[in-house]
Protein backbone atom coordinates (compact mmCIF):
# COMPACT_ATOMS: atom_id res chain seq x y z
CA UNK A 1 0.00 0.00 0.00
CA UNK A 2 1.41 3.42 -0.95
CA UNK A 3 2.03 6.14 1.62
CA UNK A 4 -0.48 8.34 -0.19
CA UNK A 5 -3.21 5.67 0.12
CA UNK A 6 -2.47 5.15 3.82
CA UNK A 7 -2.85 8.86 4.48
CA UNK A 8 -6.13 8.85 2.55
CA UNK A 9 -7.51 6.11 4.82
CA UNK A 10 -6.38 7.96 7.94
CA UNK A 11 -7.93 11.19 6.67
CA UNK A 12 -11.30 9.48 6.01
CA UNK A 13 -11.27 7.88 9.46
CA UNK A 14 -10.49 11.19 11.16
CA UNK A 15 -13.23 12.90 9.19
CA UNK A 16 -15.71 10.24 10.27
CA UNK A 17 -14.77 10.70 13.92
CA UNK A 18 -15.17 14.46 13.58
CA UNK A 19 -18.64 14.07 12.09
CA UNK A 20 -19.69 11.64 14.86
CA UNK A 21 -18.42 14.03 17.51
CA UNK A 22 -20.36 16.89 15.95
CA UNK A 23 -23.52 14.78 15.93
CA UNK A 24 -23.08 13.88 19.58
CA UNK A 25 -22.57 17.54 20.50
CA UNK A 26 -25.72 18.53 18.64
CA UNK A 27 -27.69 15.73 20.27
CA UNK A 28 -26.42 16.67 23.69
CA UNK A 29 -27.44 20.24 23.07
CA UNK A 30 -30.94 19.26 21.97
CA UNK A 31 -31.45 16.69 24.73
CA UNK A 32 -31.60 13.75 22.32
CA UNK A 33 -29.78 10.56 23.23
CA UNK A 34 -28.18 8.46 20.44
CA UNK A 35 -29.67 4.99 20.18
CA UNK A 36 -28.93 1.71 18.50
CA UNK A 37 -30.31 1.03 15.05
CA UNK A 38 -34.02 0.30 15.10
CA UNK A 39 -34.63 1.90 18.51
CA UNK A 40 -36.62 5.08 19.03
CA UNK A 41 -34.59 8.02 20.27
CA UNK A 42 -35.09 9.41 23.74
CA UNK A 43 -35.57 13.11 24.40
CA UNK A 44 -34.96 15.07 27.58
CA UNK A 45 -38.45 15.82 28.84
CA UNK A 46 -39.81 17.58 31.91
CA UNK A 47 -42.44 15.60 33.81
CA UNK A 48 -44.40 16.41 36.97
CA UNK A 49 -44.59 13.66 39.58
CA UNK A 50 -47.28 13.03 42.19
CA UNK A 51 -45.63 15.39 44.65
CA UNK A 52 -45.72 18.20 42.10
CA UNK A 53 -41.97 18.07 41.48
CA UNK A 54 -40.65 18.99 38.03
CA UNK A 55 -38.10 16.42 36.89
CA UNK A 56 -36.13 16.10 33.69
CA UNK A 57 -36.00 12.55 32.31
CA UNK A 58 -34.87 11.09 29.00
CA UNK A 59 -37.99 9.43 27.62
CA UNK A 60 -38.85 6.82 26.73
CA UNK A 61 -36.87 5.32 29.60
CA UNK A 62 -35.20 1.98 29.02
CA UNK A 63 -33.84 1.08 32.45
CA UNK A 64 -36.15 1.44 35.46
CA UNK A 65 -35.82 0.64 39.14
CA UNK A 66 -39.15 -0.01 40.85
CA UNK A 67 -39.08 1.39 44.38
CA UNK A 68 -41.82 -1.12 45.14
CA UNK A 69 -42.16 -4.49 43.43
CA UNK A 70 -45.94 -4.18 43.37
CA UNK A 71 -45.51 -1.39 40.83
CA UNK A 72 -45.37 -4.34 38.42
CA UNK A 73 -49.20 -4.21 38.48
CA UNK A 74 -48.91 -0.92 36.59
CA UNK A 75 -45.88 -1.77 34.47
CA UNK A 76 -47.51 -4.95 33.18
CA UNK A 77 -50.51 -2.99 31.93
CA UNK A 78 -48.20 -0.81 29.82
CA UNK A 79 -45.44 -3.22 28.73
CA UNK A 80 -47.80 -6.14 28.36
CA UNK A 81 -45.71 -8.10 25.86
CA UNK A 82 -42.75 -8.16 28.25
CA UNK A 83 -43.38 -6.39 31.57
CA UNK A 84 -39.83 -6.88 32.82
CA UNK A 85 -38.05 -5.54 29.74
CA UNK A 86 -37.20 -2.21 31.42
CA UNK A 87 -36.95 -3.38 35.03
CA UNK A 88 -33.31 -3.58 36.16
CA UNK A 89 -34.01 -3.69 39.91
CA UNK A 90 -36.89 -3.67 42.34
CA UNK A 91 -37.90 -3.92 45.96
CA UNK A 92 -38.65 -7.49 47.00
CA UNK A 93 -42.12 -6.79 48.43
CA UNK A 94 -44.03 -8.39 45.52
CA UNK A 95 -42.23 -11.69 46.09
CA UNK A 96 -43.17 -11.64 49.78
CA UNK A 97 -46.50 -9.80 49.87
CA UNK A 98 -48.06 -11.32 46.74
CA UNK A 99 -46.25 -14.60 46.08
CA UNK A 100 -49.09 -16.03 43.98
CA UNK A 101 -49.00 -13.17 41.47
CA UNK A 102 -45.21 -13.31 41.43
CA UNK A 103 -45.35 -17.04 40.68
CA UNK A 104 -47.76 -16.45 37.79
CA UNK A 105 -45.36 -13.95 36.23
CA UNK A 106 -42.39 -16.20 36.95
CA UNK A 107 -43.97 -19.04 35.01
CA UNK A 108 -44.44 -16.84 31.94
CA UNK A 109 -41.32 -14.68 32.30
CA UNK A 110 -38.59 -16.79 33.98
CA UNK A 111 -36.15 -13.89 33.69
CA UNK A 112 -38.01 -12.16 36.51
CA UNK A 113 -36.08 -14.34 38.96
CA UNK A 114 -32.86 -12.63 37.91
CA UNK A 115 -33.96 -9.06 38.66
CA UNK A 116 -31.80 -7.69 41.50
CA UNK A 117 -33.80 -6.98 44.67
CA UNK A 118 -33.25 -4.54 47.52
CA UNK A 119 -34.90 -3.32 50.68
CA UNK A 120 -36.94 -0.18 51.25
CA UNK A 121 -36.13 3.47 51.83
CA UNK A 122 -38.47 3.56 54.81
CA UNK A 123 -36.67 0.84 56.78
CA UNK A 124 -33.19 1.97 55.80
CA UNK A 125 -32.33 -1.13 53.78
CA UNK A 126 -32.16 0.51 50.35
CA UNK A 127 -28.69 0.04 48.83
CA UNK A 128 -27.90 3.25 46.94
CA UNK A 129 -24.58 1.90 45.65
CA UNK A 130 -26.38 -1.09 44.16
CA UNK A 131 -28.95 1.20 42.56
CA UNK A 132 -26.25 3.36 40.99
CA UNK A 133 -24.47 0.30 39.63
CA UNK A 134 -27.67 -0.75 37.82
CA UNK A 135 -27.53 2.50 35.77
CA UNK A 136 -31.27 3.25 35.75
CA UNK A 137 -32.80 6.01 33.66
CA UNK A 138 -35.32 6.62 36.45
CA UNK A 139 -36.36 5.30 39.87
CA UNK A 140 -40.09 5.11 40.61
CA UNK A 141 -40.86 5.67 44.28
CA UNK A 142 -44.13 5.69 46.21
CA UNK A 143 -44.91 9.03 47.85
CA UNK A 144 -44.70 7.61 51.37
CA UNK A 145 -40.95 7.11 50.84
CA UNK A 146 -40.41 10.87 50.47
CA UNK A 147 -39.43 11.60 54.06
CA UNK A 148 -36.95 8.72 54.23
CA UNK A 149 -35.37 9.59 50.89
CA UNK A 150 -35.03 13.27 51.84
CA UNK A 151 -33.66 12.52 55.32
CA UNK A 152 -30.96 10.29 53.80
CA UNK A 153 -30.19 12.75 51.00
CA UNK A 154 -30.74 10.03 48.41
CA UNK A 155 -32.55 12.20 45.88
CA UNK A 156 -29.73 14.75 45.75
CA UNK A 157 -27.07 12.04 45.49
CA UNK A 158 -28.92 10.28 42.68
CA UNK A 159 -29.71 13.53 40.85
CA UNK A 160 -26.02 14.44 40.93
CA UNK A 161 -25.36 11.24 39.03
CA UNK A 162 -28.11 11.90 36.50
CA UNK A 163 -30.56 9.41 38.03
CA UNK A 164 -33.95 11.09 38.59
CA UNK A 165 -36.38 9.91 41.27
CA UNK A 166 -40.07 10.15 40.31
CA UNK A 167 -42.83 9.74 42.91
CA UNK A 168 -46.08 7.89 42.15
CA UNK A 169 -49.08 6.93 44.30
CA UNK A 170 -51.62 4.13 44.42
CA UNK A 171 -51.79 3.83 48.19
CA UNK A 172 -52.52 7.09 49.99
CA UNK A 173 -54.96 8.73 47.57
CA UNK A 174 -55.68 6.03 44.99
CA UNK A 175 -59.02 7.39 43.78
CA UNK A 176 -57.43 10.73 42.90
CA UNK A 177 -53.89 9.64 42.03
CA UNK A 178 -54.28 6.47 40.00
CA UNK A 179 -55.07 8.32 36.77
CA UNK A 180 -52.19 10.84 37.00
CA UNK A 181 -49.83 8.04 38.00
CA UNK A 182 -50.86 6.00 34.96
CA UNK A 183 -50.40 9.03 32.69
CA UNK A 184 -47.03 9.84 34.20
CA UNK A 185 -45.61 6.34 33.78
CA UNK A 186 -47.23 6.07 30.35
CA UNK A 187 -45.27 9.18 29.34
CA UNK A 188 -42.05 7.87 30.84
CA UNK A 189 -42.44 4.60 28.93
CA UNK A 190 -43.65 6.17 25.70
CA UNK A 191 -46.94 4.31 26.17
CA UNK A 192 -49.35 7.21 26.45
CA UNK A 193 -52.09 5.65 24.32
CA UNK A 194 -51.95 2.43 26.32
CA UNK A 195 -52.20 4.39 29.58
CA UNK A 196 -55.23 6.32 28.31
CA UNK A 197 -56.97 3.08 27.28
CA UNK A 198 -56.47 1.69 30.78
CA UNK A 199 -57.70 4.92 32.37
CA UNK A 200 -60.85 4.87 30.23
CA UNK A 201 -61.56 1.24 31.14
CA UNK A 202 -61.09 1.92 34.84
CA UNK A 203 -63.33 5.02 34.77
CA UNK A 204 -66.10 3.16 32.95
CA UNK A 205 -66.01 0.33 35.50
CA UNK A 206 -66.20 2.75 38.44
CA UNK A 207 -69.21 4.49 36.84
CA UNK A 208 -71.03 1.14 36.79
CA UNK A 209 -71.15 1.51 40.58
CA UNK A 210 -71.25 5.24 41.27
CA UNK A 211 -73.87 5.88 38.58
CA UNK A 212 -76.24 3.39 40.19
CA UNK A 213 -75.60 4.70 43.71
CA UNK A 214 -76.20 8.29 42.60
CA UNK A 215 -79.40 7.35 40.78
CA UNK A 216 -80.98 5.18 43.49
CA UNK A 217 -79.46 6.66 46.68
CA UNK A 218 -79.92 3.46 48.71
CA UNK A 219 -79.71 3.32 52.49
CA UNK A 220 -76.05 2.96 53.40
CA UNK A 221 -75.02 0.03 55.62
CA UNK A 222 -72.49 0.76 58.34
CA UNK A 223 -69.22 -0.91 57.39
CA UNK A 224 -66.03 -1.64 59.26
CA UNK A 225 -62.91 -2.40 57.21
CA UNK A 226 -60.39 -4.46 59.15
CA UNK A 227 -57.04 -3.75 57.51
CA UNK A 228 -54.37 -6.46 57.04
CA UNK A 229 -56.35 -9.11 58.87
CA UNK A 230 -54.03 -11.86 60.12
CA UNK A 231 -50.85 -9.95 59.36
CA UNK A 232 -50.87 -8.80 62.96
CA UNK A 233 -52.89 -9.66 66.05
CA UNK A 234 -53.59 -5.98 66.70
CA UNK A 235 -57.16 -4.74 66.65
CA UNK A 236 -58.61 -2.79 64.99
CA UNK A 237 -56.52 -1.43 62.13
CA UNK A 238 -58.57 0.32 59.49
CA UNK A 239 -58.78 3.16 56.93
CA UNK A 240 -59.99 6.74 57.26
CA UNK A 241 -61.67 8.48 54.36
CA UNK A 242 -59.09 7.32 51.82
CA UNK A 243 -58.15 4.09 50.11
CA UNK A 244 -60.53 1.29 51.15
CA UNK A 245 -62.35 3.79 53.33
CA UNK A 246 -63.26 5.80 50.25
CA UNK A 247 -63.96 2.64 48.25
CA UNK A 248 -66.66 1.84 50.85
CA UNK A 249 -68.28 5.24 50.42
CA UNK A 250 -68.18 5.01 46.60
CA UNK A 251 -69.79 1.57 46.83
CA UNK A 252 -72.74 2.89 48.84
CA UNK A 253 -71.56 2.10 52.36
CA UNK A 254 -70.82 4.18 55.45
CA UNK A 255 -67.26 3.71 56.69
CA UNK A 256 -67.52 3.85 60.48
CA UNK A 257 -63.84 4.78 60.83
CA UNK A 258 -63.91 7.87 58.61
CA UNK A 259 -64.77 10.22 61.47
CA UNK A 260 -62.21 8.67 63.81
CA UNK A 261 -59.13 8.13 61.62
CA UNK A 262 -57.94 11.45 60.25
CA UNK A 263 -55.45 10.14 57.70
CA UNK A 264 -55.45 7.22 55.30
CA UNK A 265 -54.44 4.63 57.88
CA UNK A 266 -55.20 4.31 61.56
CA UNK A 267 -56.69 2.23 64.34
CA UNK A 268 -59.91 1.96 66.34
CA UNK A 269 -60.19 0.20 69.67
CA UNK A 270 -62.62 -2.72 70.07
CA UNK A 271 -65.03 -0.64 72.13
CA UNK A 272 -65.38 1.88 69.29
CA UNK A 273 -66.26 -0.87 66.85
CA UNK A 274 -68.81 -2.42 69.19
CA UNK A 275 -70.40 0.99 69.85
CA UNK A 276 -70.62 1.73 66.11
CA UNK A 277 -72.39 -1.62 65.56
CA UNK A 278 -71.42 -2.13 61.89
CA UNK A 279 -73.81 -3.99 59.62
CA UNK A 280 -70.95 -5.51 57.62
CA UNK A 281 -67.30 -6.31 58.28
CA UNK A 282 -64.81 -6.49 55.44
CA UNK A 283 -61.36 -7.92 56.16
CA UNK A 284 -58.50 -7.05 53.80
CA UNK A 285 -56.08 -9.97 53.73
CA UNK A 286 -53.79 -12.02 51.51
CA UNK A 287 -51.28 -14.86 51.40
CA UNK A 288 -48.80 -13.67 54.00
CA UNK A 289 -47.01 -16.94 54.62
CA UNK A 290 -43.66 -15.15 54.15
CA UNK A 291 -44.39 -12.84 57.09
CA UNK A 292 -46.68 -14.88 59.36
CA UNK A 293 -46.22 -18.61 58.67
CA UNK A 294 -49.48 -20.53 59.26
CA UNK A 295 -51.06 -17.29 60.50
CA UNK A 296 -54.70 -16.24 60.75
CA UNK A 297 -54.62 -14.34 57.47
CA UNK A 298 -57.32 -15.19 54.95
CA UNK A 299 -55.42 -16.24 51.85
CA UNK A 300 -57.54 -14.57 49.17
CA UNK A 301 -55.80 -13.77 45.91
CA UNK A 302 -55.16 -15.34 42.52
CA UNK A 303 -56.09 -19.02 42.56
CA UNK A 304 -57.00 -19.05 46.26
CA UNK A 305 -58.80 -21.98 47.88
CA UNK A 306 -62.02 -20.17 48.81
CA UNK A 307 -63.31 -23.02 50.96
CA UNK A 308 -60.22 -22.70 53.14
CA UNK A 309 -60.49 -18.91 53.02
CA UNK A 310 -64.09 -19.06 54.30
CA UNK A 311 -63.01 -21.41 57.07
CA UNK A 312 -60.35 -18.96 58.25
CA UNK A 313 -62.71 -15.99 57.91
CA UNK A 314 -65.07 -17.71 60.34
CA UNK A 315 -62.60 -17.11 63.17
CA UNK A 316 -63.06 -13.36 62.84
CA UNK A 317 -66.66 -13.60 64.07
CA UNK A 318 -65.25 -14.54 67.47
CA UNK A 319 -63.08 -11.46 67.90
CA UNK A 320 -64.11 -9.34 70.93
CA UNK A 321 -64.50 -6.26 68.72
CA UNK A 322 -67.32 -7.98 66.83
CA UNK A 323 -69.20 -9.46 69.76
CA UNK A 324 -72.93 -8.75 69.44
CA UNK A 325 -72.68 -6.42 66.44
CA UNK A 326 -75.23 -6.55 63.63
CA UNK A 327 -72.71 -8.04 61.20
CA UNK A 328 -72.23 -10.97 63.55
CA UNK A 329 -75.94 -11.57 63.93
CA UNK A 330 -76.31 -11.65 60.13
CA UNK A 331 -72.96 -13.32 59.40
CA UNK A 332 -72.13 -10.42 57.10
CA UNK A 333 -68.37 -10.99 57.08
CA UNK A 334 -66.28 -10.76 53.93
CA UNK A 335 -62.60 -10.95 52.99
CA UNK A 336 -61.05 -9.16 50.04
CA UNK A 337 -57.57 -9.13 48.51
CA UNK A 338 -55.52 -6.59 50.41
CA UNK A 339 -53.43 -5.63 47.35
CA UNK A 340 -56.37 -3.80 45.80
CA UNK A 341 -55.30 -1.01 48.16
CA UNK A 342 -51.99 -0.51 46.33
CA UNK A 343 -52.65 -1.13 42.66
CA UNK A 344 -54.51 0.32 39.67
CA UNK A 345 -57.07 -2.46 40.09
CA UNK A 346 -59.03 -0.62 42.80
CA UNK A 347 -62.18 -0.47 40.66
CA UNK A 348 -62.59 -4.25 41.02
CA UNK A 349 -62.72 -3.83 44.81
CA UNK A 350 -65.29 -1.04 44.49
CA UNK A 351 -67.51 -3.30 42.39
CA UNK A 352 -67.26 -6.18 44.85
CA UNK A 353 -68.01 -3.96 47.83
CA UNK A 354 -71.09 -2.59 46.05
CA UNK A 355 -72.29 -6.12 45.36
CA UNK A 356 -71.94 -7.01 49.05
CA UNK A 357 -73.62 -3.83 50.31
CA UNK A 358 -76.46 -3.72 47.77
CA UNK A 359 -76.94 -7.20 46.26
CA UNK A 360 -80.30 -6.40 44.65
CA UNK A 361 -79.07 -3.21 42.97
CA UNK A 362 -75.98 -4.95 41.62
CA UNK A 363 -77.34 -8.39 40.88
CA UNK A 364 -76.02 -8.20 37.30
CA UNK A 365 -72.60 -6.85 38.21
CA UNK A 366 -69.83 -9.48 38.09
CA UNK A 367 -66.50 -8.24 39.52
CA UNK A 368 -64.83 -11.52 38.53
CA UNK A 369 -65.83 -10.88 34.91
CA UNK A 370 -64.51 -7.32 35.18
CA UNK A 371 -61.16 -8.51 36.49
CA UNK A 372 -61.01 -11.22 33.83
CA UNK A 373 -61.61 -8.62 31.11
CA UNK A 374 -58.85 -6.48 32.57
CA UNK A 375 -56.46 -9.41 32.29
CA UNK A 376 -57.53 -10.20 28.76
CA UNK A 377 -57.12 -6.61 27.56
CA UNK A 378 -54.17 -5.33 29.55
CA UNK A 379 -52.20 -8.04 31.34
CA UNK A 380 -49.91 -10.81 30.07
CA UNK A 381 -51.07 -13.52 32.49
CA UNK A 382 -54.38 -15.40 32.67
CA UNK A 383 -56.97 -14.54 35.28
CA UNK A 384 -57.31 -16.87 38.26
CA UNK A 385 -60.31 -16.13 40.52
CA UNK A 386 -60.08 -16.15 44.29
CA UNK A 387 -59.88 -12.49 45.30
CA UNK A 388 -62.95 -12.28 47.56
CA UNK A 389 -65.00 -14.53 49.82
CA UNK A 390 -67.97 -14.24 52.20
CA UNK A 391 -69.16 -16.41 55.04
CA UNK A 392 -71.67 -19.05 54.00
CA UNK A 393 -75.16 -18.89 55.45
CA UNK A 394 -74.39 -21.71 57.87
CA UNK A 395 -71.43 -21.83 60.16
CA UNK A 396 -68.42 -23.78 58.91
CA UNK A 397 -67.41 -26.57 61.27
CA UNK A 398 -63.92 -26.17 62.72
Amino acid sequence: MTIQRRWSIVFVALAGIAVLAAVLVVRKGTGVTPTAAGESQSALTTVTDLLGRKIQVHVPVRRVILGEGRQLYLVAALDTENPIQRVVGWRKDLIQSDPDTYSAYLRKFPGIAGIPTFGGFEDGTFDIEQAIALKPDVILMNIEAQRATEDAGYVEKLNALGIPVVYVDFRHYPVENTEPTMRLVGKLFGREARAEAFIAFRAAQIRRVTGVIDAHRPARPKVFIERIGGYTEDCCLSFGNENFGKFVEMAGGNNIAKGVIRGTFGQLNPEQVVAADPDQVVVTSANWEAFVPHGRWVGVGPGADLTEAARKLEAYTRRPAYAGIEANRNRAFHAIWHQFYNSPYDFVAIQQLAKWFHPALFADLDPDATFRELHQRFLPIDYSPGYFVSLPAQEVRQ
